[in-house]
């Protein structure tokens, strides 16, 4: 694995928190390893639909990590965010980072994997294989994910991904992969997604891999943040990764 970036970007530079609160989002336990994990799961009106794994940013399972996973239950989704902090979540920079440093690489995978195993085998859920989403710190698990999993990810869709959890090799991932990146990111730069792409390129077995860039800086796919957020973009964004996961997770 790679190593962690000692600092992001914040939510927004004008919140700040020094408490680490308690997701409410917590919906559902699932296995993990022999032990309980757990996480947010969001059903579509059907009731049924290709399955999706939602992978936080460093913030913890946030408001608008449940809203994205609700946002894809609505296109039809069956939409697991699992928590890697265990409930907690803060909006502060620092306690981010702390948190995110608490986490070992090989915990975050294992929690993921069993998330895998439990939506693959959900009674909601109509693919054999699942797509995985993930921003900031979740998009470098997304691609860890695709190449640990190999053909069970069927569409991996990282969201200005770093360095945390960005596996060092992709000879394993079989997913189609669409990456969305800032050129305006200091967080994690364009000319690293561009090598990234490559790599991927070079290295694995996926059908397709496509990445855009905009101009915009890091998290500008995240309503939360003010200082960040770029609705346009965020709307091209998310219609592109709709489309991408109706198209390659079956």
């Amino acid at each position: 694995m790679t190593g962690r970036l000692p600092t992001l970007a914040g939510p927004d530079p004008r919140r700040r928190s020094t408490a680490v609160e308690q997701s409410p989002h917590q919906n559902v336990t699932f296995p993990s390893a022999g032990e309980q994990a757990h996480g947010y799961l969001a059903l579509p009106e059907t009731g049924r639909g290709p399955g999706v794994i939602v992978v936080q940013e460093w913030w913890g399972l946030t408001d608008h990590i449940r809203d994205v996973a609700d946002r894809l239950a609505a296109e039809g989704f069956v939409a697991l965010a699992p928590d890697l902090y265990g409930g907690s979540i803060t909006h502060d920079a620092e306690e981010a980072a702390a948190m995110m440093a608490r986490l070992p690489e090989e915990e975050g995978a294992r929690l993921l994997g069993g998330a895998v195993d439990h939506l693959l085998g959900h009674e909601a859920v109509t693919s054999a294989t699942l797509g995985a989403v993930g921003f900031c710190m979740g998009g470098g698990f997304v691609l860890a994910l695709a190449a640990d999993q190999g053909e069970r990810i069927g569409a991996a869709v990282p969201f200005y991904g770093v360095g945390q959890g960005l596996p060092d090799a992709y000879q394993g991932l079989r997913a189609a992969v669409q990456g969305h990146y800032g050129r305006q990111d200091r967080s994690y730069p364009p000319e690293k997604a561009e090598a990234l792409e490559e790599q991927i390129r070079r290295e694995s077995g996926a059908p397709v891999v496509q990445f855009h860039f905009y101009d915009a800086p890091h998290a500008f796919h995240n309503d939360e943040n003010r200082h960040n957020h770029r609705p346009e973009d965020a709307r091209t964004a998310w219609a592109r990764a709709v489309a991408f996961l109706r198209e390659h997770v079956r």
